[in-house]
């Protein structure tokens, strides 16, 4: 947590929701919450548990994958956007821990049309980052 993290705004969540990765009513998902930073970057702060485990104590690299392309797909909805994820690059830097705060950020950097384009990234408590990834996504038109 940083001083900026004053100024974070909840974006919304419906109770229905079964988004593995920021559903409530997914039992099984991530819990994901997402905030919007005054600067437009969309932040989670989770702690997770050792049941999404890969390597003892550290998150399982599909869990990471996870994690950074739920956090762009986020970074989209504030521009009212859905979109799905057409490619995704990730850099695995560092081990990502379990039981630990964790701080995720992400925001669309630009747009040709439909395609947008994204980046995020998993930092520890103290800063370090841990994985990056950026991303093309498609916009589609809502169900």
């Amino acid at each position: 947590m940083n001083s900026s993290d004053a100024n974070l705004t909840p974006l919304p969540r419906t109770a229905e929701n079964r988004c593995f990765g920021c559903g409530p009513a997914n039992p099984h998902g991530l819990h994901l919450e997402f905030y919007l930073s005054t600067d437009g970057t969309v932040v989670s702060m989770p702690t997770l548990p050792d049941s999404f485990e890969g390597p003892p104590g550290h998150l399982h690299g599909g869990i990471i994958a996870t994690l950074l392309d739920e956090a762009m797909s986020k970074s989209l909805r504030t521009h009212g956007l859905l979109a799905m994820t057409r490619h995704m690059e990730i850099n695995y830097l560092r081990p990502v821990p379990t039981m630990k705060p964790l701080r995720i950020e992400a925001r669309r950097t630009h747009y040709e049309g439909k395609k947008q384009y994204v980046q995020a990234h998993i930092l520890s408590t103290d800063g370090e980052t841990l994985a990056t990834a950026k991303g093309l996504f498609i916009e589609v038109k809502p169900l």
